[in-house]
């Protein structure tokens, strides 16, 4: 069997005159290089920025339920299993409050209000000509009686001029009653003796005035009453206005106080007021002796004044008291407790309670405290009103009356 002998293929070879010889490959770019520290941070920081927008968008648009919210849905789920009833905080759920029925009382109609204590009578003491001061009987904080003399200014030039004037008119006295005999005789005409009576009637006018004028320069008490501080010395200067000192009676005191509009029909002369000083708490009884005839226009209040005898001076003019004015009883009133009663823009509601759900009754109130409120219109004995809760109640809303 002959042996077959394998040949290398000779290494191809390329016509150069008629074949294009392949070319050789494409170098490899060379890597650029790394960027800058600056342009790195950069990048960096916006990277963090895209994400952090992302993740802000998701939290406000797509938020994840809260523990409530599926605690919410498993009660909505296992009330939808259950029936009507719904599970916790579903649409179907009662509200719980608390309630008061409405009952017929006895109420006292009072009107509180604060009022101030003035003096019976009161004067600032104050010199009516100009003059120094000579005498000075004033003894601060003691009572003094009408006609006490208080200070006297000094009116030497006063004196002087009306013993002047008590001469002149000596001397026109003479002289009408020698004008008169000569009238009488016809010696003179009656023009001549009327200029002469005439200057004897201006002379005692003028004493007159002088007097008066002497009268001034020493100052009484108008009243009896209590001195207050004096505010000048013995031999002071003064002027007319100028203020010596004060006068008060303050046995009895003057409670005056504003009732509002409403009332200004009930209030009576002779009503009693409960008057509670502020200083030392203690709660006295007075009496309204006057009452303004017209409402004031600013505050639509009417002031009212109640007069004291303050025999043992429990109370001083200047301060601040609390009033309670009696107005009546009504025996068949209907309170309910202040929190039940809700302001509205066109006045007063209250919720009430019918067949389970709640109910939106407009009232009208009367007397108020810091308790109850008088119903004077909207309900009536036996009706059930909602006293609490009532932030989470709407009208529709079925209620569970708790106790």
């Amino acid at each position: 069997m002959p042996l077959e002998t394998n040949t290398a293929a000779p290494p191809k070879t390329w016509d150069t005159t008629t074949t294009t010889p392949p070319s050789a490959p494409a170098p490899e770019p060379a890597p650029r290089p790394a960027p800058s520290g600056k342009r790195g941070w950069l990048g960096w920081l916006i990277a963090v920025l895209i994400i952090g927008g992302m993740a802000w968008a998701k939290m406000k648009y797509f938020p994840s339920p809260t523990a409530g919210e599926k605690g919410g849905g498993k009660g909505g789920a296992a009330g939808a299993k259950g029936g009507k009833g719904g599970g916790a905080g579903g649409p179907g759920a009662k509200v719980p409050v608390q309630v008061y029925v409405v009952a017929a009382t006895r109420l006292s109609d009072q009107v509180a209000a604060t009022g101030s204590i003035i003096a019976d009578e009161s004067v600032t003491i104050q010199s009516e000509i100009s003059g120094k001061i000579t005498s000075l009987n004033i003894q601060e904080g003691k009572p003094v009686r009408k006609g006490q003399l208080l200070f006297t200014i000094n009116a030497a030039d006063v004196q002087a001029q009306l013993q002047k004037q008590e001469y002149n008119i000596k001397l026109y006295q003479d002289q009408e009653k020698r004008q008169r005999t000569l009238l009488q005789k016809e010696y003179i005409s009656q023009q001549e003796y009327e200029q002469s009576n005439n200057a004897l009637l201006t002379a005692r006018a003028d004493l007159a005035a002088l007097r008066v004028t002497l009268q001034k320069a020493y100052v009484r008490a108008p009243f009896d009453g209590i001195l207050g501080l004096r505010n000048t010395s013995v031999g002071a200067y003064v002027s007319p206005g100028t203020a010596i000192t004060t006068l008060s009676r303050v046995q009895p005191v003057k409670v005056d106080f504003n009732v509002p509009s409403r009332f200004a029909q009930s209030v009576r002369v002779g009503d009693p007021v409960l008057v509670t000083d502020e200083a030392t708490t203690k709660k006295i009884e007075a009496k309204v002796y006057a009452i303004n005839p017209q409402i004031d226009p600013v505050s639509r209040t009417l002031p009212v004044r109640a007069i004291y005898a303050n025999k043992n001076m429990e109370l001083r003019p200047g301060g601040f008291v609390k009033v309670n004015l009696e107005l009546g009883e009504t025996a068949e009133a209907l309170q309910i407790p202040t929190e039940a009663v809700v302001p509205v823009a066109s006045g007063y509601t209250v919720f009430t309670v019918k067949n389970g759900k709640a109910a939106i009754q407009p009232v009208n109130i009367g007397v108020r405290s810091d308790k109850v409120i008088q119903i004077t219109k909207g309900l009536a004995v036996g009706d059930t009103i909602i006293r609490t809760g009532i932030l989470s109640v709407k009208a529709g809303d079925r209620v569970s009356i708790q106790k």
